[in-house]
This record gives C-alpha cells, sequence and structure tokens, in this order.
C-alpha cells in the first residue's frame, strides 16, 4: 500500500470509528424494552463505555508505552479476550448521560490514535484471539465492535427487530 493509500485508510478508520458513537445514540434513543435476559440500550451502550476505556484506551496506551526512544517498538504487548460488563458512573441511569459519557471516552480514543505517527501505527499487540494486532487491525475490530452492537440496538428498535 502506498503511503497515499495508507494515510487514506488509515483517514476513513478513523472517520468509522468517530462516527460510532453518533449511530449507537441515534438508535438507542429509539430502542424498546428487549425480550427477558437480554441487555436494554442502555446496558449496551454502558458496555461500550466501558470497553472504550478497559479495551480500546488501554491498548493504544499499552502500545504507546512499548516504544523506545526512538519510536520503535521495544517489546509487544500480549492480550486476552476481555469482555467487559456495563459501565457504573455518574449518568448511567440515563440514555442520555450514558451516551454523553461513551462520546467523551471515544474523543479520548480519538485523541490516542490522532497523535500516532507512522511508527505508531505499525507497533503491534499479540492477542489471544486475534494474533497480531497492529493499530489498525485494533481499531478495525473497535469498529466491528460497534457495529456489532449497534445491530443489537436497532434490533430493539420498534418495526426493525
Amino acid at each position: 500500500m502506498s503511503d497515499g493509500d495508507e494515510s487514506s485508510w488509515q483517514a476513513a478508520l478513523i472517520d468509522r470509528l468517530a462516527s460510532g458513537p453518533g449511530r449507537v445514540a441515534a438508535a438507542a434513543r429509539r430502542a424498546g424494552i428487549p425480550a427477558g435476559g437480554e441487555w436494554s440500550a442502555l446496558q449496551v451502550v454502558r458496555h461500550l463505555v466501558a470497553t472504550e476505556s478497559l479495551v480500546w484506551q488501554a491498548r493504544l496506551e499499552q502500545l504507546e508505552a512499548s516504544a523506545g526512544a526512538e519510536g520503535r517498538q521495544l517489546s509487544p504487548p500480549t492480550w486476552v479476550w476481555l469482555e467487559p460488563g456495563p459501565w457504573s458512573g455518574p449518568g448511567d441511569d440515563t440514555i442520555e448521560g450514558t451516551i454523553a459519557e461513551l462520546r467523551r471516552r471515544r474523543v479520548r480514543t480519538l485523541e490516542l490514535v490522532r497523535r500516532l505517527d507512522a511508527a505508531g501505527w505499525r507497533r503491534f499487540g499479540i492477542h489471544a484471539t486475534y494474533g497480531r494486532l497492529d493499530v489498525g487491525r485494533l481499531l478495525t475490530v473497535a469498529v466491528d465492535h460497534d457495529a456489532e452492537h449497534l445491530g443489537q440496538i436497532e434490533a430493539l428498535i420498534p418495526g426493525q427487530g
């Protein structure tokens, strides 16, 4: 992939990551009551909030810390599958408060990504399930995770599920 192609691909990936909370918010505001045992839209969004910090931000920070003085990766971190439960904190009792927290945390994730240089994008960790995940693949997993849970919320919208 040429530098221009890579740069365009990275920008598109960042755009998809940035748009996730807005798509989730729009669906969550229209969602109805789930069937017994299923998570509500509020619980799904609370899960996305927890995942943002405990998975995506934590792993990006580990990748940043794995770089030496010259920016080259010294040692890749290793990661296990992590599926956080719903976040709990101020505003977690309303969809609007939880969406606001998701947006705040996603802004932080985007800040971490936007400060990466070319060497930063090449850093990687070793995931127990996915194998080698460089930054691009990690963010692709994050975008896919958003999409999976967006589908879960959309199934709760009357007339759509």
